[in-house]
């Protein structure tokens, strides 16, 4: 007989007779007969009788059928899981043949058994149940009532598998490739057009559906280099195109050089440096005050935009165009570097620009036939050009005397006459053996007025020179505003003091985009994004702004967060949204630039040209078209 840790054994004889051993002996045997002659019924633990009245945990779960936790060892006492193992085959035999012996027997031993349990269970439940076992009963309840397939929550199981059967994006299957732009590349449309005159083939022509794919990265793709750097240089890969490096390489358009693309800021036209040829052209005019008087202008097929590459160094923002055309990736290029540009071409339709905001536009060989057709194409530039604003021609006809450009050169002269352009200077560029011719727009009718024949002639009243949705091109001119209270009648103020003023044709009696009086709606728009910026933007969104540089706000109203931003070494395009106001011309008056768009279709740029898109409400807008 063992001996327990806490018994007392004396080494003394034992006292115990034979006769009170035996009696003991036969108690137990008695007992253990008495023990197996109880029915036991399917799933119940015969040594649970004597826990379930002093078990809390039991009384519980009791509430709920058993059979949601058949097989479920977490939900037996501890006790029952320390004995189960001890039952064998033939005991779990047994317990489930005995209740099919005697149902009557079965019965009545449960009737006397349910009397006695459920005395002992009330008692039990007026000692011991506490206020939290009502909200675990009804917790166990719920779970009971609620399946997740068909309940009101669905699992992450059945939404992952409703996922699988959503849109999957696609890899845009375009001849293009890495390059694809759906408006310019919809070679659909482009087998329609019987007629390329008017160089039709290179405007914008969206397919009736949007596209929904996504374009690839070209091979070996990298992260570009950071400006000021990439005006100088750009990874090859990201734009692995060497045509114009084959072509222009002499004019140091473009070097090829190992993994790179060098660019030395020569062109057509300052092949010794684009610097060099904007300092020219204000020698040759003083008036024209770079950064000052003349803050953003236009270049008119701009190749790989060094010359608006290097204005940046007089304090000037330049809106650069160029066709997607032979000339391949010219526009990319310029986008690469951190210089601003899109993809337009002059053809049979108005440019996205207001009219009367550019200071100054410049066009150096840039292959557009000025003199044909009436002049309807440098018309298109006397509409965006303000009033006494300036054109930079720098074209062989300037300064050569071939029979070719000698015809040119008179016909020019003759249309720019009849236009009412003042011829100020044409200079003579020693260093890189060219030259330009320099007119200036009236500020005034008086011109147009004195005209012996009307031709060009002056618009017809109801044409807005403002409207330029898919709006034709007309060989005709706008008569000068000569309200000083409108638009156009009086040159802005001088840069950067313009930036932060209201423009003096916003009246107080007009109400703003925010309710406000026009003026006070423009300082408190301004307000507004210098705070969000200052306090957000720069530090508060984990944006490395020595990484950006290229910027496009989708839903520009009056250009404060591009203004806002102007001490970053970023440039913004503001995009203003064709069923948003029309605050555009404001943006332009306070020396930035933009233009317009229709978010329904792609964005005339090449893929992956944006460091940054600022969206502000304009998805929401979008929802309610």
């Amino acid at each position: 007989m063992a001996q327990g840790k806490y018994s007392r054994v004396d080494g003394k004889k034992s006292s115990y007779s034979m006769a009170t051993v035996l009696v003991v002996i036969g108690v137990c045997l008695i007992g253990v007969w008495m023990f197996m002659s109880l029915p036991i019924f399917p799933g119940q633990n015969p040594n649970r009788q004597g826990q379930d009245s002093g078990s809390e945990s039991n009384s519980k779960v009791s509430t709920v059928p058993s059979s949601q936790f058949e097989d479920n060892s977490g939900d037996l006492s501890e006790g029952s899981i320390k004995d189960e193992p001890s039952r064998n085959d033939g005991d779990r035999k047994r317990d489930n043949e005995e209740p099919e012996a005697s149902n009557t027997q079965k019965l009545e031993m449960n009737a006397g058994n349910d009397n006695e349990s459920k005395k002992l269970d009330s008692e039990a439940v007026k000692e011991e149940r506490k206020p939290e076992d009502d909200v675990k009963t009804e917790s166990l309840e719920i779970l009971k009532e609620t399946q997740p397939e068909n309940g009101a929550f669905s699992t992450q199981a059945a939404e992952s598998k409703r996922s699988e059967n959503s849109y999957k994006w696609k890899s845009c299957n375009a001849s293009t490739g890495p390059n694809f732009i759906p408006c310019l590349d919809n070679v659909a449309a482009l087998r329609t057009i019987y007629t390329t005159k008017h160089y039709e083939h290179r405007e914008r022509h969206c397919p009736q559906e949007p596209p929904t794919c996504l374009v690839s990265l070209p091979q070996g793709y990298t992260i570009p280099i950071r400006w000021p750097k990439s005006r100088d240089m750009i990874w090859y890969n990201n734009v692995p195109s060497t045509t114009l490096a084959e072509v222009k390489g002499h004019q140091n358009w473009v070097k090829v050089s190992g993994e790179y693309l060098l660019f030395p800021g020569g062109g057509t036209q300052f092949k010794n440096g684009a610097l060099h040829y904007i300092d020219h052209i204000r020698n040759s005019l003083p008036d024209i005050e770079w950064g000052k008087r003349t803050r953003v202008i236009l270049d008119v097929g701009c190749g790989v935009a060094s010359f608006g590459g290097y204005l940046f160094e007089r304090d000037v923002i330049t809106m650069s165009f160029a066709p997607k055309d032979e000339h391949e990736a010219q526009v990319q290029f310029a986008l690469e570097r951190g210089i601003p540009a899109v993809s337009a071409v002059m053809g049979t339709q108005r440019l996205p620009f207001p009219s009367k905001v550019f200071d100054a536009i410049h066009c150096a060989r840039c292959r557009v036939p000025w003199h044909i057709e009436g002049g309807k194409l440098l018309l298109e530039l006397n509409r965006l050009l303000r009033p006494g604003g300036y054109f930079v021609w720098s074209a062989t006809p300037v300064y050569q005397k071939e029979p070719e450009d000698v015809e040119i050169w008179e016909a020019m002269s003759k249309l720019t006459k009849a236009m009412c352009w003042e011829l100020v200077v044409v200079y003579k560029d020693k260093l890189n053996q060219v030259g330009a011719a320099i007119y200036q727009k009236p500020t005034s009718n008086e011109c147009y007025e004195n005209r012996q024949q009307n031709d060009p002639p002056i618009c017809e009243s109801n044409d807005d020179p403002d409207a330029i949705w898919n709006v034709d091109l007309e060989a005709c001119m706008h008569k000068v505003p000569v309200d000083s209270s409108v638009r156009g009648s009086n040159w802005p103020k001088m840069w950067p003091e313009r930036l932060h003023s209201p423009p003096y044709w916003l009246k107080s009696t007009d109400k703003g985009v925010y309710g406000k009086p026009a003026p006070d709606d423009f300082t408190s728009d301004y307000d507004h994004w210098k705070h969000v910026v200052s306090g957000s933007y720069i530090n508060g969104l984990g944006i490395d702004w020595s990484s950006i540089r290229n910027v496009m706000d989708m839903r520009s109203i009056y250009g404060g967060f591009a203004a806002a931003l102007r001490d970053l070494k970023v440039w913004v395009m503001n995009v203003v949204p064709l069923d948003s106001p029309d605050t555009l011309p404001i943006i332009y008056e306070r020396g930035l630039f933009g233009i317009y768009h229709n978010w329904c279709e792609s964005f005339s740029t090449y893929p992956r040209t944006y460091d940054l898109l600022h969206a502000d409400h304009l998805f929401s807008d979008l929802k309610k078209r």
